[in-house]
C-alpha cells in the first residue's frame, strides 16, 4: 500500500455527481435542489426499497407503477395487501413488499402519514433496516448518514485497497464513509457514489480512467482495481426438488391459491406445490397433486434463489372444474394481474406456454 499518497475528499465526486449524475424518476437532480425542489421522502423510501438486490432498470417501471397506483404513503396504507402483491410480483424478494406494506400503515397510522427525518426514527419503522434508513435520512433529510450499499462498498475498499475479504470488512468500510460523508449535501455524496459504483467503477472492468478519485485510488496505484472487494470463498447452494401441478379447465381457467403470509414467497399467489422449503425438498410425484386426475409430466423447471436452487417437476391436468378449499380457477387471461411469483410463472408457462403471452391487438 502507498503510505504517502494523497487523501480521498468528498468534493472529488461531488463536482463529478454534477455533471455526471443519472436521471433517476425518484431522484432530484443537483440543478433542480439548487433551484429548491426537495426529495419526497415516499419516492426515495419506496425507491430504496424496492432497489435493494435489483437494478435501477428493473425497478423504474415498478416504482412508476406504485405511484401511478399509490402517490402517498398514506394511499399505499390503504391499499389492499392483495393489490400490493400483485403489483410487486416478478420484482423478488417478496418480504420486501410485504414489509413495505406494515411500513407504509406504521408510517400513516403513527406519523401522520410524514416519515421521521432521523436515522433512529426511520429504524424503528416495519422493514427498515441500517442501509435504507441511512439512505433516506441522507437524501430525503439531509442528515449525515453514511449509506453503504453494494456499489459504495466496491468504491470504498478499492479507494482504501482493503485486503480483508467481506462481509468481516464492512465496519472498517463503514468507518471510511463515516469519514468522507461531508456534512453538507450527505444526500447527493451518497447518490455520487452510488453513481460511481454503477458506471465507473464497476465490478468487472472499471474504466478508471474517467473516475474523479483516480489520483487518490490505492487499486489503482496498485494496477488491480478487479481485486476489490475481498470476498469470502462462496458455498455452494443446495438444490431442493418439489413438484408444481397446473391444472386447466376446458374454458382455459388455472387453479391457483395463496401461500401463508409467512416465510418465502409468503402471501404471493401459486399453482398447487408440494412443501418444499429453502432447506428440505417436496414431493416430485403426482401422488402428492391436490387432486386425482390425469396428471402428465410437462418437464422440469429451475428457479435460483438466494440460498438455494430449486427444481420443480411440472405436472398438467386438462380437468373440469374442481372444488378448492383454498384455491380458485383463475381464466389465463387474467394470470398476469395475480401476483405470481417468477418461479410459478415458470411452472405455468412451462404447462400452458402461450399463458403469459402479450395479446394480440
Amino acid at each position: 500500500m502507498l503510505q504517502n499518497s494523497p487523501k480521498p475528499h468528498a468534493e472529488l465526486i461531488l463536482a463529478w455527481y454534477d455533471r455526471h449524475h443519472r436521471e433517476l424518476p425518484w431522484r432530484v437532480s443537483p440543478s433542480s435542489a439548487k433551484a429548491g425542489k426537495s426529495a419526497d421522502p415516499y419516492h426515495i423510501w419506496l425507491s430504496e426499497v424496492m432497489l435493494q438486490q435489483t437494478t435501477v432498470q428493473a425497478v423504474k417501471p415498478y416504482f412508476n407503477k406504485f405511484l401511478s397506483l399509490w402517490p402517498s404513503v398514506n394511499d399505499l396504507a390503504a391499499a389492499p395487501v392483495e393489490d400490493v402483491m400483485a403489483a410487486w410480483a416478478g420484482l423478488g424478494y417478496y418480504a420486501r413488499a410485504r414489509n413495505l406494506k406494515k411500513c407504509a400503515e406504521a408510517v400513516a397510522a403513527g406519523h401522520g402519514g410524514k416519515f421521521p427525518d432521523t436515522e433512529a426514527g426511520l429504524r424503528a419503522l416495519p422493514g427498515i433496516g441500517d442501509y435504507t434508513a441511512a439512505a433516506v435520512a441522507a437524501i430525503a433529510f439531509k442528515r449525515q448518514a453514511a449509506v453503504m450499499d453494494g456499489n459504495i462498498e466496491r468504491v470504498v475498499s478499492r479507494l482504501y485497497a482493503i485486503d480483508a475479504p467481506l462481509p468481516g470488512s464492512k465496519p472498517l468500510m463503514k468507518a471510511k464513509v463515516v469519514e468522507l460523508t461531508p456534512p453538507d449535501r450527505p444526500g447527493d455524496f451518497a447518490q455520487a457514489m452510488m453513481d460511481l459504483g454503477a458506471t465507473i467503477c464497476t465490478p468487472k472492468r472499471p474504466t478508471c480512467a474517467l473516475c474523479p478519485f483516480r489520483d487518490v485510488c490505492l487499486a489503482f496505484a496498485e494496477h488491480d482495481p478487479e481485486r476489490f472487494p475481498v470476498k469470502a470463498a462462496k458455498k455452494e447452494k443446495p438444490v431442493r426438488q418439489g413438484a408444481a401441478f397446473v391444472a386447466v379447465t376446458p374454458d382455459g381457467e388455472v387453479l391457483l391459491r395463496r401461500r401463508v403470509n409467512s416465510g418465502l414467497l409468503g402471501g404471493m399467489t401459486e399453482v398447487p406445490t408440494t412443501a418444499w422449503t429453502s432447506r428440505l425438498d417436496g414431493g416430485t410425484t403426482t401422488q402428492h397433486a391436490p387432486f386425482a386426475a390425469a396428471w402428465e409430466p410437462c418437464g422440469t423447471v429451475v428457479h435460483v434463489f438466494t440460498h438455494f436452487e430449486l427444481r420443480l417437476s411440472v405436472f398438467r391436468a386438462r380437468t373440469s372444474r374442481v372444488e378448492s378449499t383454498d384455491g380458485w380457477w383463475e381464466p389465463v387471461t387474467s394470470l398476469d394481474a395475480q401476483a405470481l411469483p417468477t418461479v410459478m410463472k415458470k411452472a405455468i408457462s412451462q404447462a400452458v406456454p402461450l399463458a403469459f403471452a402479450p395479446a394480440k391487438p
